[in-house]
């Protein structure tokens, strides 16, 4: 899948192509097997509601195994979801995993105003067709997020009403595998 990541320039509002089922398009009956609706239902790129927003304590785990020609691939903590061109004005957590320069970048967008970008890791843990778990964990000021079960960064929250980020974005050079 060609990545689909662009900018404005009137607004520099970054846009997310997510594909969409068009509105006339019939929906057929589900007829297979469950395994294959749980792969169309973690299909990349991904967008889910976290059930009840995000709390204290709260843990999202991503499980899945990097493509074997990669690019890049993001995961976001959002507040609403947005549309598929459009990520809502509030972005609490945007980590972008690039793999021609080995970084992992984060980032934050308030009332559509995208922050500085935190850039410092010390280890790259993402390796090409290899396999990953990655934790992020709310805590009282700031996201933990642990890769493999070894902690890669930390991100201070930039949105105070944890309640309000209510979805998961996906996209990019990954294969998910569960969510949980």
């Amino acid at each position: 899948m060609a990545e689909t990541h662009s900018l404005t320039a009137a607004q520099g509002r970054k846009k997310w192509n997510l594909p969409q089922r068009g509105g006339t398009e019939p929906r057929k009956a589900n007829t297979d097997p469950p395994d294959r609706d749980t792969e169309r239902k973690l299909a990349v790129p991904f967008r889910g509601r976290i059930p009840g927003g995000m709390q204290l304590g709260k843990r999202i785990i991503v499980i899945g195994t990097v493509n074997p020609h990669p690019d890049r691939f993001y995961i976001a903590l959002t507040c609403g979801c947005g549309t598929s061109r459009e990520p809502p004005p509030d972005v609490a957590l945007e980590m972008c995993v690039r793999f021609k320069d080995r970084q992992v970048l984060r980032r934050a967008c308030m009332s559509g105003s995208w922050g500085d970008v935190d850039k410092a890791v010390p280890f790259f843990p993402f390796i090409r067709d290899q396999p990953f778990k990655i934790e992020i964990r709310c805590e009282q000021s700031r996201f933990r997020v642990f890769v493999d079960g070894q902690q890669l960064f930390y991100f201070h929250h930039r949105v105070t009403s944890l309640k309000d980020i209510d979805t998961l974005w996906i996209k990019g050079s990954i294969i998910i595998s569960k969510l949980g």
